[in-house]
């Protein structure tokens, strides 16, 4: 008798042992948890921009995943990079085409640092259905570590997740994040639109020049975790009344944001100018409009990128674009890369 209870407490045990096993895979399991973030915000008129990932810094435990949405008209990736990899330009050879990482990860992709994860370019398409709900892409983070994530398109736009394993507490719950993303899209919107009071300010003497601010931007840090930009895409004074003669000039006041002024055709490629824009002695490029049927690109404004230690000192960027205008008439013009955002402009020339 004492044999036979000795195998049944055995098997009794190696059940135990089961089922505790068991119910520690569906522990493990249940655990696994989709955390939600944003990927931009915009206005109501989509002039204002809020560059930033709300929020750009979570805590999730190993096994989870995050899916961050996008609900703007801007361009944005979601991009995680090996550790010391160079950041990959947004567009290739092809405007419009993304480089990826290189290439692109299909959604639900994993990412622990051995190889980089990165969305296509994703945003709301121009003219959505009613039912139509904006894009989404999710990663998994199967092991502990410290990730930062980029976009490609916004050099300025960064944040991080700390994966940590079950067995610690993790720092906030969505609710948390939910309300941190709704106060810092507030406030980045917010300034984005207080910003149009910097190009409007007049000359020394009281007039107002010929001058054009073309976006106005200002990069934040609200976490401490990565970088966010509050940017103006509009031109500030979109209309603009000179004389025959008259030269008026646009100078890019953001930070970290391409922008360009382009009269006439849209190219297929805004970045580099058109062949009749010639360079300036002080490195501005200038152009000169004589018919309202002239098609001319100011080519990418763009502020140089920040020098970091141990890299080559970057040139000066180019910034300000130039046209003088030789007859009369009614001169409208776009940024080519935010025009769908409402990035429009006239010159009235008399």
């Amino acid at each position: 008798m004492k044999e036979v209870s000795k195998g049944k407490s055995k098997r009794l045990a190696s059940s135990a042992v089961v089922v505790l096993l068991m119910a520690g895979a569906v522990s493990s399991a249940v655990q696994a948890n989709e955390w939600l973030a944003i990927a931009g915000a915009e206005s109501p008129n989509r002039g204002s921009q809020a560059l930033a990932f709300l929020p750009n810094e979570l805590w999730v435990h190993a096994g989870d995943s995050i899916r961050w949405t996008f609900p703007t008209h801007e361009r944005h990736t979601l991009s995680f990079l090996k550790p010391g990899q160079t950041r990959p330009p947004g567009f290739g050879p092809i405007f419009g085409i993304p480089v990826g990482c290189p290439g692109l990860t299909p959604d639900g992709s994993s990412f622990d640092g051995s190889a980089c994860v990165t969305s296509g370019v994703l945003l709301l398409p121009e003219d959505p259905a009613p039912a139509t709900s904006p894009p989404t892409y999710s990663v998994t983070f199967p092991t502990p570590g410290n990730f930062k994530f980029v976009c490609l398109i916004h050099a300025d736009m960064t944040g991080v997740v700390h994966v940590v394993n079950l067995a610690q507490t993790l720092a906030h719950d969505q609710d948390f994040y939910d309300r941190q993303a709704k106060s810092t899209q507030s406030l980045l919107l917010a300034d984005a639109s207080r910003l149009q009071g910097r190009g409007t300010a007049p000359d020394n003497d009281g007039t107002e020049s010929n001058e054009v601010a073309a976006g106005i931007g200002e990069i934040v840090t609200t976490t401490g975790a990565g970088s966010q930009t509050a940017s103006l895409m509009r031109f500030v004074r979109a209309t603009i009344v000179i004389s025959v003669g008259d030269t008026v000039e646009w100078t890019s006041l953001d930070p970290s944001i391409n922008h360009t002024v382009t009269f006439g055709t849209e190219p297929a490629d805004p970045r580099p100018p058109s062949a009749n824009v010639s360079p300036t002695p002080e490195g501005a490029r200038q152009a000169v409009i004589s018919s309202s049927t002239d098609s001319v690109n100011s080519g990418f404004l763009s502020p140089a990128p920040q020098d970091r230690a141990n890299l080559a000192q970057s040139s000066p960027g180019v910034t300000r674009f130039r046209v003088t205008f030789t007859s009369p008439g009614t001169f409208n013009y776009i940024c080519a890369v935010h025009d769908h955002l409402g990035m429009k402009g006239t010159v009235i020339v008399h």
